[in-house]
């Protein structure tokens, strides 16, 4: 990728290719020591330090990213357990439920089957009533038959005796 550069960069950039031209020239006057802070300044000039900074910051920058990825690697992983110990508690809770449902019905049948029984126990009690006023109104027909046989016999005795003392 080209990046765009101000103006002043240009202008840098040939003042150290003029620099660089002049240390390459012969020049009897000029001594190593001088070429090699030349150097060091049109390095600077250049821009490679500058670059050796954006890389060393580059690097750091991918450091740090790589930290991030693996904190968020280690707060994913963490989170699909999480996810996963939820389902399990779900899926056990959710089987409770069906077992607690599963009651409920039962508990539900059992009680309709002691209702219809306690209907049915009802029914026959009502049968038995009716049976024991019927027997009852029997019983007192049948007493009150006894009853006048046994005043005709009264009313025939006492006649007979009237009778025989006449």
């Amino acid at each position: 990728m080209v990046e765009e550069r101000p103006p002043d960069a240009e202008q840098n950039n040939e003042s150290v290719v003029q620099e660089a031209e002049e240390e390459y020239q012969p020049n009897s006057e000029e001594t190593t020591p001088q070429t090699e802070y030349s150097t060091a300044e049109s390095n600077e000039n250049i821009g490679i330090s500058s670059l050796m900074n954006k890389r060393a910051k580059l690097e750091e920058a991918v450091d740090y990213v790589g930290g991030l990825i693996s904190q968020l690697k280690e707060k994913r992983t963490s989170l699909e357990k999480e996810i996963e110990d939820e389902s399990v508690d779900i899926k056990n809770l959710k089987e409770k439920l069906i077992k607690v449902s599963e009651y409920i019905t039962e508990e539900t049948q059992g009680i309709q089957q002691l209702s219809d029984k306690r209907l049915s126990v009802e029914k026959e009690a009502d049968d038995v009533g009716h049976l024991i006023v019927s027997l009852k109104e029997k019983l007192t027909g049948i007493d009150r038959i006894v009853e006048d046989e046994g005043n005709k016999i009264k009313n025939f005795r006492e006649s007979r005796d009237k009778t025989s003392n006449i």
